[in-house]
């Protein structure tokens, strides 16, 4: 006797699986490297010290020559100009005067670093020629020290690590949100999972970012703070759009989180770099203020944006709490089909 026949899918569905996928498939490519095709040099914040004279004329002669590339500001000395770098609310500076010298720091941005180096060759042939004029006669290369204020470990001296350094947070407070809201049932119970799990894989993470390939610096406890944060604000974020949406809230807040917020995140080019405001938005989201955070932990323990990106992480933690307390509220007076076990519905019983 023959087994009966499965029912084979109808052509209609296998095509609009495929455009389905195919339109997916484009927005990713897209969403990953939009930003990369479209972000230029520009904007980069960089200071000019000295005497007032040589400070009109190079930033005169930067202006002409590099466009927008630099906003430049003006500081009263050395020590300013490497108290703002160290701060973050610089990424360069070029000191003037009988010492002239290009301040950069690679940790900030190695693309700035060499770029200010580019222009401290430049200002070495500018003042090499003038002096040759002033002489009558051809002297030797003028070269114009480069100062690394704030250089990056030696065990990440490229940057590369550390610039990829928030993807893999990403994926974590995703990957946990995701099994967390299918898996575990119960408000409570979920909440407890999601910062059990993130207080617990921080640990793991920062012990191999930091302790096994030396990409993060500094205080090893405060590093595992901020992964842990970040983290849960993804997880929270996943868990309570689930619990108040159902299962469509997954999609939602993977999209939002991935394909939107991580490429503006500004984790491996300035957030001057990206077109029109979108660096600048892209702080508010958890990839963005995650990546600058760690940076800052690492590298710029004096930076502004330290608070800035502590609460920014503390509201998408606390918001996804509270969505998941409010959906988990709601659910107890409407059954919604989609998120509960059928081993855990209501039976009818006849009257």
């Amino acid at each position: 006797m023959s087994s009966p026949r499965r029912p084979h899918t109808p052509y209609k569905r296998i095509v609009i699986l495929a455009a389905a996928l195919t339109v997916g498939i484009s927005l990713l490519v897209l969403a990953f490297s939009w930003t990369s095709v479209t972000s230029s040099a520009k904007d980069i914040p960089v200071a000019v010290v000295g005497p007032s004279a040589q400070v009109e004329a190079v930033s005169t002669a930067l202006a002409e020559s590099g466009g927008e590339t630099f906003d430049l500001s003006v500081v009263d000395s050395r020590a300013d100009a490497v108290a703002a770098i160290e701060s973050r609310d610089l990424l360069g500076a070029i000191v003037l005067g009988d010492s002239p010298e290009v301040l950069v720091t690679s940790a900030g941005s190695p693309i700035v670093s060499q770029i200010l180096t580019t222009v401290a060759g430049q200002l070495g042939q500018q003042a090499t020629a003038q002096a040759s004029a002033a002489a009558g006669a051809t002297v030797p290369a003028i070269s114009i020290p480069v100062s690394d204020v704030v250089p990056l470990a030696s065990t990440d001296s490229r940057g590369a690590g550390l610039s990829v350094a928030s993807f893999p947070l990403v994926i974590m407070g995703l990957l946990g949100g995701v099994l967390f809201s299918l898996i575990v049932v119960g408000t409570r119970q979920r909440l407890t999972g999601i910062v059990l799990y993130s207080v617990v894989s921080s640990f793991a993470v920062g012990g191999i970012l930091q302790g096994l390939l030396g990409i993060l610096q500094g205080n090893y406890l405060v590093n595992v703070g901020a992964i842990a944060v970040a983290t849960l604000a993804t997880a929270a974020t996943i868990v309570g759009l689930h619990s108040l949406l159902g299962q469509k809230g997954i999609p939602i807040g993977a999209i939002t989180l991935m394909f939107i917020a991580n490429p503006i995140s500004s984790a491996t080019q300035p957030l001057q770099f990206l077109v029109g405001p979108w660096g600048a938005i892209g702080q508010w989201f958890v990839p963005g203020a995650s990546a600058t955070l760690l940076r800052d932990l690492s590298y710029f323990p004096d930076a502004h944006s330290l608070a800035f990106t502590w609460s920014v992480l503390a509201v998408w933690a606390l918001g996804g709490i509270a969505l998941t307390i409010i959906g988990g509220n709601f659910r107890k007076t409407h059954v919604v089909a989609d998120d509960t076990p059928a081993a855990l519905q209501p039976v009818a019983v006849p009257a």
